[in-house]
């Protein structure tokens, strides 16, 4: 998945030069001027290993800042500076039926994992319309804090009467067991309705894994990657 997608980053900007030295040696080109920008809008997140369902994604938010610095009239590159949440969340349901008097539990599990990043994306974009442009590029990240929630749900069936009881319960994940900082590669695109305000979608996968194997053994280390898919408004001034 990530050569394949790597892949297609390298074969997409080749092809945008190639056009663009292309036009280039036809037109004379005109510049934008740079602009600055905010940015925000929702993560969907999951692991690598979990299958791309609703059921699986953990919702969070990102916002922050970039700039954007026109290379020519079809191509800029964005630095961006992100808060960035990402996760991942299970949800596990286990039938227990027991002997004591005929009781029947049902336990839903939901289970969440909180990995919050100040995130440094630098895309390169092309235009190959007005307003409408394509990106892709590096993403840097630096690991701030994360937690695992747990919510159990459990209810108890007994001589047709159900009661039902919650518990909840976070652990702050130790920061040894994460790694400071990690890449990951993002593909997107985006459209501005004005000069100044546009909406942008762009997925990111993680090529490196967020957790600290080191000292470990081979089995025991931990490979897993975060997916992560944006959506959301910027804006120029």
């Amino acid at each position: 998945m990530k050569k394949l997608i790597l892949g297609s980053a390298i074969l997409a900007g080749s092809m945008m030069f190639a056009q663009e030295n292309q036009n280039l040696s036809q037109t004379p080109s005109k510049k934008d001027p740079v602009k600055f920008g905010i940015k925000g809008g929702v993560n969907s997140s999951a692991f690598d290993y979990q299958e791309l369902s609703v059921k699986n994604q953990k919702i969070g938010f990102n916002a922050g800042a970039f700039i954007n610095i026109p290379l020519s009239q079809k191509f800029a590159i964005q630095p961006e500076v992100l808060y960035s949440e990402l996760g991942a969340k299970n949800n596990l349901s286990q039938i227990n039926t027991t002997t004591i008097e005929g009781a029947t539990v049902v336990e839903n599990i939901d289970s969440k994992v909180y990995l919050n990043y100040i995130s440094v994306p630098l895309m390169l974009q092309m235009k190959p319309a007005d307003n409408f442009y394509i990106e892709a590029g590096p993403e840097f990240s630096y690991f701030l804090n994360g937690k695992v929630k747990d919510e159990t749900i459990v209810k108890t069936t007994m001589d047709g009467n159900t009661t039902t009881t919650n518990e909840s319960y976070s652990t702050d994940i130790d920061k040894d067991y994460v790694k400071k900082f990690n890449i990951g590669l993002g593909l997107g695109l985006g459209y501005y309705f004005t000069p100044n305000l546009g909406i942008n979608a762009r997925y990111v996968n993680s090529l490196t894994h967020f957790a600290n194997n080191a000292g470990l053994e081979e089995a025991d280390k931990n490979n897993t990657t975060n997916r992560l898919f944006q959506l959301g408004l910027n804006y120029k001034f």
